[in-house]
């Protein structure tokens, strides 16, 4: 087998393991299948990640992505029995959800067509600068790039686990 046509299958086992499970994520009607069903579509982008040759990024998926965060909704669902018991109500305004959704995806797929013209989908990999991690790292530790989202993001994951504790013991 020729190696693009490896990388193609690869891609397209990868991709159907992003898409397939992100639509179950919003369409299964039990919250915990669908956090599982998240944990599965997370997969696939960590193994999109270690394609692109980002190792570190898939790994840092696996890590925060699946093992923390996914990991934190499951116990939190677990915790709350209430949410697993509810009668669920028909939603009818699928079709306007179903709509915003598609012209989101048009509009973004224009803007990108227009802005690249189809050469940023052509950009080899051997364009990524050498100290790309290094890059990361320091974007990563600079209070002025990302540390203040990720701490944000700590506290009201904090938050919400701790929120998910009171109302399981509202119900004993």
């Amino acid at each position: 087998m020729q190696p693009d046509l490896v990388q193609w299958i690869f891609f397209v086992v990868f991709a159907a393991l992003v898409v397939g499970p992100a639509i179950l994520v919003v369409t299964v009607r039990n919250l915990f299948h669908s956090a599982l069903w998240l944990l599965v579509s997370l997969f696939g982008v960590a193994g999109l990640f270690a394609m692109l040759a980002a190792p570190f990024l898939a790994v840092v998926q696996v890590m925060v992505y699946i093992g923390a965060i996914v990991i934190l909704i499951i116990i939190a669902i677990m915790l709350t029995r209430r949410v697993m018991g509810l009668q669920e109500v028909p939603n009818r305004q699928w079709p306007y959800g179903l709509a915003a959704a598609l012209l989101a995806f048009v509009i973004m797929a224009l803007v990108l067509v227009l802005a690249f013209g189809g050469e940023a989908f052509r950009t080899p990999l051997a364009s990524v600068p050498d100290n790309s991690i290094a890059q990361l790292g320091a974007a990563l530790v600079d209070t002025g790039q990302y540390t203040i989202p990720f701490l944000l993001a700590a506290v009201f994951l904090t938050g919400a686990m701790i929120g998910a504790i009171v109302i399981a013991r509202e119900d004993e």
